[in-house]
Parts: C-alpha cells; sequence; structure tokens
C-alpha cells in the first residue's frame, strides 16, 4: 500500500507540474464551456419573419388576444412589391411571403431550407384555421394545447455542459494514458519499474486512481462553472448518478489510451493516433451537436464510440431527470469497452523499446 501511495502521489505532482497536460485537461475544456455556454446563455428561438404582401385580413383583422400568441413566434413586415418579395424569399432573407385575394390565401416559400418552411408553414396553416373558425360563427368542439415535454426554463447550458464534459474527459484519459506510457517506455522507467520490487499492479493502479480523481476535479469544475447563474446550469433530481457515468468513461478512455501507448513507438505516434480517434469520436459522440438530427447510418456509426454512450447517459442524469436505471446500459457499455480494450493492450504491451 505503501508504493502504491508513493506512485500515485509521484504521478499526481507530475501532472500537476506539467503546464501543458493542465492546460489541455482543465483549462481548454472550461473555456470552451465558457465561450459556448456564453454565446448560448441568453439564446431564444427566433422568429419566423414573412413578408404580408399588400393588404392581408387575416392578419390584419386579427383579434388582439390571437395576434399577441402569433406575435410569439412570427414577425410580420409589410411590403407593396410582390416581386421583391418572393426575391426576398428566395434568397432566404424572409421564411415565407403571404398575400390574399378574397377568400384564396396564397403562401411563398422556398424549398432550400425545408426545416424552416415547413415550421412557418405549420403556424400560417393554424392562423388560417383558427380565422375560419372565426369567420364560421361557431366555437371550435376541439381545442389543441401544445405543451412542451422539458422545463421551459431550460437553457443551452443543459444540453452544452454533458458534451463538452465527455470531450474533456476522453481528451484527458486517452492522451494522458496514451503518451504517459510511450514516454515511460522510451525512457526506460518500464524497466525500471519491472526490476523494481514494487508490483506492477501497483504502478497501473496508481495511474488508474490519479486519472480518476483528475477526471473527478474536472466534472466537480464543469458542474461549478456551468451552475453559476450567469449560465444556469439546473441540475436534475438524479445529477449524482454522473458520478459513476465519469468513472466508467474514464477507464474506457484510459483502456484506449493503454491500448495506443502499447504500440506506439514514439510519442508523436501516440499523440497522433490519439488525436485521429479522439476528434471524430467528440463531433460523433454528440459532444458539439446533437447527433439525433443526422443520418440514420452515421448514428449507427456513432455507436462504436464510447463518447457516444457518455454523452447519453450524462445527458439522461444531468438534464432529463431519468433515474439510476436508465443509465445502466450505458455504463454497461462503457464497462465492456474498458474490457475488451485492457485486454487487447495487454496483448500489444512491451516493457522496453523495440
Amino acid at each position: 500500500m505503501s508504493s502504491f501511495q508513493s506512485l500515485a502521489r509521484a504521478m499526481f505532482l507530475g501532472f500537476r507540474r506539467d503546464r501543458g497536460a493542465l492546460f489541455f485537461t482543465v483549462a481548454l475544456p472550461l473555456l470552451f464551456l465558457v465561450i459556448i455556454g456564453g454565446v448560448f446563455a441568453r439564446q431564444s428561438t427566433p422568429k419566423s419573419k414573412v413578408l404580408e404582401i399588400g393588404s392581408v385580413a387575416i392578419v390584419d383583422q386579427m383579434p388582439a388576444d390571437m395576434r399577441a400568441g402569433v406575435d410569439k413566434s412570427l414577425k410580420f413586415t409589410k411590403i407593396s412589391d410582390r416581386n421583391a418579395a418572393l426575391e426576398k424569399v428566395r434568397k432566404g432573407d424572409y421564411a415565407a411571403a403571404i398575400e390574399q385575394s378574397g377568400d384564396r390565401i396564397v403562401l411563398h416559400f422556398s424549398a432550400a431550407d425545408q426545416v424552416k418552411t415547413g415550421t412557418t408553414q405549420g403556424q400560417i396553416e393554424g392562423l388560417v384555421q383558427a380565422a375560419n373558425q372565426a369567420a364560421s360563427g361557431r366555437p371550435p368542439k376541439y381545442s389543441l394545447v401544445g405543451q412542451q415535454v422539458e422545463d421551459k426554463s431550460l437553457k443551452p447550458i443543459q444540453y452544452i455542459t454533458p458534451g463538452l464534459l465527455g470531450w474533456a474527459l476522453a481528451s484527458a484519459g486517452m492522451f494522458g494514458a496514451s503518451t504517459t506510457l510511450v514516454t515511460w517506455r522510451t525512457k526506460g522507467l518500464l524497466r525500471r519499474l519491472r526490476l523494481s520490487p514494487v508490483p506492477i499492479r501497483s504502478v497501473f493502479a496508481a495511474r488508474v486512481v490519479v486519472s480518476l480523481g483528475v477526471a473527478l476535479v474536472q466534472t466537480a469544475l464543469f458542474i461549478g462553472v456551468a451552475t453559476m447563474p450567469f449560465f444556469g446550469l439546473k441540475l436534475a433530481h438524479f445529477w449524482w448518478m454522473s458520478i459513476p457515468m465519469v468513472l466508467c468513461g474514464v477507464l474506457a478512455f484510459l483502456a484506449i489510451g493503454m491500448l495506443i501507448g502499447s504500440w506506439a513507438k514514439t510519442q508523436e505516434a501516440a499523440q497522433g493516433v490519439t488525436q485521429i480517434i479522439v476528434l471524430p469520436m467528440a463531433f460523433l459522440g454528440g459532444s458539439f451537436f446533437n447527433i439525433d438530427d443526422a443520418p440514420r447510418w452515421l448514428r449507427i456509426v456513432s455507436e462504436i464510440f464510447p463518447l457516444r454512450h457518455l454523452n447519453s447517459g450524462m445527458l439522461k442524469v444531468l438534464v432529463r431527470g431519468e433515474g439510476p436505471a436508465s443509465v445502466l446500459p450505458e455504463m454497461g457499455v462503457l464497462l465492456g469497452f474498458a474490457v475488451v480494450a485492457t485486454l487487447i493492450a495487454v496483448r500489444v504491451f512491451r516493457w522496453e523499446q523495440i
């Protein structure tokens, strides 16, 4: 136990004195959180801009209460030149243009942005339906009330934090393990440790414990910064389940880093291979954008990356408030990655530089 504690302390002190490691492990991910979180901290859903060509009765004669609701999602701008209006829609400056001739209402839109067009068209259809009901003089039999499944006070930081935290943990775990192992081998430290009376299991256990400790500090810093009033992260009821999720994720990333470090012969090779894995994993794992909106084949490919499962689990417990049982599959997958990568790393591991 004393040798294990000495090794763990030496590794931690070495990490703390390495300014480069501290920057890329702690400072850089926090900087991303502050910048991206700050950009989206006060973001609200933009209104759809619609041009009103000439006089459009269903818009101009809306009751005040209906107008107040419509103004929350649509912004109408009057224009008399029909050709100019269509050109603005064609260029994408406006979501649509509406004109009315008697009872006939025409909505002009562009097929270039189908998402924006579909949203605007649905809003205008609701407006026309309300106008038809008002003209008939009879109240509608059914009423539709939309309710958002998430808390309306949720801010983008709720979704930014888990992804950026996962990317930070993956980068720190994989780069730390791969480069450290190669450095120890090239400098002969592995050979000395092998000949020393210290059990080899203590060496690797100390490395794992230090990495887990650093990951917990990263998590605490991320959550601490994100919960500041300016960013406004609101922790769900089962947020504490993020701790075992983080530990499982770090074990998987460490194992992959060990595998890279066992195979690579130089630091440059280890850093290059790790970078090739970390960057695609961050993008396809949902750290920088919502992968659920990607094509189906891309979502299937993303399942091969452990970061995808860590981000998914963290989103469940930090944002959606799902219970501990909901993240057991993700934790199992991460531990599976850790076991498989460790077994392969053991097979290709070398004590000395060849």
